[in-house]
């Protein structure tokens, strides 16, 4: 682990910091770096990136590949000694997606009626229902559920649980998240907790597992995760799924949609609908 928490920013035009969050994701020493990319300033052409390694090498090799792109601005901020990520949550406003309301504890009593309210605390675990892709998977689920239910839903990379649980809310019988960070299985189950929804959150890594494989063949396989995990799982979640399932993909950028998408295409799945929120991609399909 790195001695001292740091935060990394880079801004400047839009096409630049895409290129760059391309090579993130490319570089096999940043990955796996958890970050963030927004519009902060439309009429400037202003994007941000904030992201937050983990270990000195991490940042090093951040700092040096965000170097190479003379667009954009970038600076090493030292977190201070606290609880930074709850602070920052407490100022998180709530969000709507479709039927779903999604609030933290310093919101409990601004929950509406007549929605889907759940109730997440992040914790150390990724997905308040704020970032980009979270907000894409909670509405096209949404706009899913206009037509059918899901008997069966597995949600690969859970993070704090909430798209197990909007499903748990909404019908599904079998509701079963894995995660391969042990902390965020705890949160998700705590979450479950919270909103008294029948979900489940395994440590697993893969698809492989007993207690993945048990509940299978599913009606939707949600995986909000990034883009190089998407293209090696494709077979995976396609095995998964029972013929004419559905699998809400995020975690990608816009300019990661082809590559995504083509990974599954070869496995026989046919694009029913994408969804654009900020730099972020949301892609729903379906299994031949």
């Amino acid at each position: 682990m790195s001695e001292q928490a740091v935060q990394i920013v880079a801004r400047g035009p839009r096409a630049e910091a895409e290129a760059a969050c391309a090579v993130i994701d490319a570089t096999a020493a940043t990955e796996t770096v958890t970050y963030s990319i927004l519009e902060e300033d439309e009429d400037h052409d202003v994007w941000r990136i904030d992201a937050f390694p983990t270990t000195d090498d991490e940042r090093d090799a951040l700092v040096a590949l965000l170097a190479g792109f003379a667009g954009l601005r970038t600076t090493v901020e030292t977190l201070a000694d606290a609880d930074w990520l709850a602070m920052s949550l407490s100022g998180l406003p709530p969000v709507r997606a479709g039927r779903f309301f999604v609030y933290g504890a310093h919101d409990r009593g601004r929950a509406p009626a007549g929605t889907v309210n759940l109730r997440i605390e992040a914790g150390a675990a990724f997905g308040t229902g704020h970032h980009g892709t979270t907000v894409g998977c909670l509405s096209a689920y949404d706009a899913l559920l206009k037509a059918r239910r899901f008997p069966r839903v597995l949600d690969v990379g859970c993070g704090t649980g909430v798209l197990a649980i909007a499903a748990a809310r909404t019908g599904s019988h079998i509701a079963l998240g894995t995660d391969i960070d042990g902390p965020s299985v705890r949160i998700a189950n705590e979450n479950a907790a919270l909103n008294r929804a029948p979900a489940r959150f395994v440590h697993a890594s893969g698809l492989n597992d007993a207690r993945v494989r048990r509940p299978a063949p599913y009606d939707l396989v949600f995986a909000n995760i990034l883009a190089p995990p998407l293209v090696a799982l494709s077979q995976d979640i396609k095995l998964a799924l029972k013929p004419g399932g559905l699998a809400i993909l995020s975690g990608l950028l816009r300019t990661q949609e082809r590559r995504v998408l083509a990974a599954y295409r070869s496995k026989g799945f046919r694009l029913v609908r994408r969804l654009h929120r900020d730099a972020w991609a949301t892609l729903v399909v379906r299994r031949a």
